[in-house]
């Protein structure tokens, strides 16, 4: 699987913005990370920093573009593949930053901070408002979450990402985390799971360099 650009959507579920005391965003609020952040969650043990603070999951949606944007094509035809991911952050990191009023590409773009499962067929936006998407740590369920309840649509995240920063065949976009962020420990377990049934798992090692 082809992947170029990695798009974030940043606060696209209103729990979530409110449980960091964020303003609930009036249009998309997209970040990037750079291809050096993607690790497939296959099982294995995925290494992170643990000499920057805490380190948060965030579950999302990630789609996958089969063909360069165009702005009368149908959904379907844009995208062909979809699955779970984690947005992975430094939250104290992001926090001073957020401070300073500077990007967020510390916090946000460091190595295997972009976690995706197992790809899927994309079936259609009517049939994924049916089911939702999970993540468990350590066999407990810490966050759930369903497309319909995004702030802005994936319609519209394509459409902006397209016009601001250009959308072509192979980028992806992270769509936004429900309510539940917290933080990873050493050894925790991940599980996604898509359907109730898992798509992608892997386990934390978080150590101090």
């Amino acid at each position: 699987m082809e992947i170029k650009n990695i798009y974030c959507v940043g606060r696209n579920y209103r729990l979530h913005a409110q449980e960091l005391n964020n303003a609930i965003p009036t249009s998309p609020f997209l970040f990037s990370k750079p291809t050096h952040a993607f690790v497939e969650a296959k099982g294995q043990t995925i290494q992170l920093p643990g000499d920057q603070g805490a380190v948060h999951y965030e579950t999302e949606l990630v789609f996958h573009m089969a063909r360069n944007y165009e702005p009368n094509l149908p959904i379907e035809a844009l995208i062909d593949q979809m699955t779970i991911g984690l947005d992975l952050t430094l939250r104290d990191v992001q926090d001073e930053l957020k401070k300073k009023a500077y990007p967020w590409l510390l916090a946000k773009g460091f190595p295997n901070s972009a976690v995706l499962a197992s790809w899927l067929p994309f079936e259609g936006l009517q049939d994924m408002t049916h089911h939702d998407f999970t993540l468990e740590k350590n066999g407990q369920e810490v966050q759930r979450g369903n497309i319909k309840d995004m702030i802005f649509d994936l319609p519209t995240l394509l459409e902006f990402s397209a016009k601001h920063f250009g959308l072509e065949a192979g980028d992806i976009i992270f769509t936004g985390t429900p309510a539940g962020v917290g933080a990873l420990a050493d050894e925790d377990a991940l599980v996604l799971k898509w359907k109730e049934r898992m798509i992608g798992d892997c386990k934390i090692s978080i150590a101090a360099k």
